[in-house]
């Protein structure tokens, strides 16, 4: 087996001290650009890769950037990490991932691990983490960043929605359609705060307009389009009269689509249906349904953005939280 290569043969190759060579695989501002292109050039011609932990020995901060999402085959979140690897790229950074299962005490383990290893930033989902991650967090001296809501109170950065207000909208939306007689379904509200942010902000908006939920299905279970067709298909067999069902996500709405289809109902005449985050696989439904479109690439983006620039100054209040309205479609309900 060959030898590894190392920092004294990569300055040899370009004709520069080791402590230049160093400097320059490690971004300083005073070595000339000339130097930097020798030394690069000389990397990666003997294949010689930095040593970041030994670095952030010195120099506190690796080139890390920690993430944490509570799921990877939700691809609200893939589309969040889309984001944040499309603003990391000109950076010299490198995101590194965790998946919490949305289960807090996991997504403690992955803070402690993360900070191990002294990332120059981090970004966690959510404003609930627990008392001990909060400290975490706190105590760890980098930019931390919190996304996907803005229900809370915050830690350092934060970039999202109000998911109180985007029940509240759509509720608004619906009941200006002319739907009084309302149902809910939704799944996994043990573990999705911000699935029952909306359904809290939407009832708060149908007491207001004097109305009330008349039925509701939840299921302990991770959404799917079977337990939409599932939970919709007790609903309407239960004989309750209603006009419109608001579902926690996307992927329970269609499946409530294909049940309303399948006893014979008119979407969205008889009744109309409504999820959230505006997923793209919506588009080749047989009906339009409606729904509310989170920015969620643009939230991973953002997020970025702002990680970076705290990394090189003190930002404004204004700066360090981001909020976006997502846009209400109501589909075909809206003609």
């Amino acid at each position: 087996m060959r030898s590894k290569p190392t920092l004294v043969e990569v300055a040899a190759l370009a004709g520069v001290s080791k402590m230049t060579a160093s400097r320059a695989l490690r971004g300083a501002a005073d070595v000339s650009e000339k130097n930097v292109e020798k030394v690069l050039r000389a990397s990666e011609e003997i294949g010689y890769v930095t040593n970041h932990l030994a670095t952030s020995l010195s120099s506190r901060t690796t080139n890390l950037i920690g993430v944490i999402v509570p799921s990877l085959s939700n691809v609200v979140f893939a589309e969040v990490l889309a984001g944040i690897s499309d603003s990391i790229q000109e950076s010299g950074k490198q995101p590194v991932f965790g998946v919490s299962n949305y289960d807090s005490e996991v997504e403690k383990g992955i803070i402690r691990d993360m900070l191990s290893w002294r990332p120059a930033g981090i970004i966690v989902t959510g404003l609930e983490q627990t008392d001990q991650s909060k400290k975490l967090l706190e105590g760890a001296g980098i930019p931390v960043a919190q996304i996907m809501d803005v229900d809370g109170d915050l830690i350092d950065i934060n970039v999202g929605l109000s998911h109180i207000d985007a029940g509240r909208d759509m509720a608004r939306a619906l009941i200006n359609r002319g739907r009084s007689r309302f149902a809910y379904i939704g799944s996994a509200l043990d573990k999705d705060i911000r699935a029952r942010k909306r359904m809290k902000g939407f009832q708060e908006e149908l007491s207001d307009a004097g109305l009330e939920l008349i039925t509701m299905r939840t299921d302990a279970g991770f959404s799917s389009l079977a337990l939409g067709r599932q939970l919709t298909d007790e609903i309407l067999a239960s004989g309750c009269e209603i006009d419109c069902i608001y579902y926690s996500n996307d992927d329970l709405a269609a499946g409530g689509l294909f049940a309303a289809m399948a006893a014979g109902l008119e979407v969205p005449r008889q009744l109309l249906i409504a999820g959230f985050n505006g997923l793209e696989f919506l588009e080749g439904l047989p009906v339009r349904l409606a729904t509310t479109r989170s920015p969620r690439r643009k939230i991973g983006s953002e997020v970025t953005r702002v990680l970076l620039e705290a990394m090189k100054r003190s930002l404004t209040p204004d700066e360090r939280r981001l909020i976006f309205r997502p846009e209400i479609d109501l589909g075909d309900a809206a003609h």
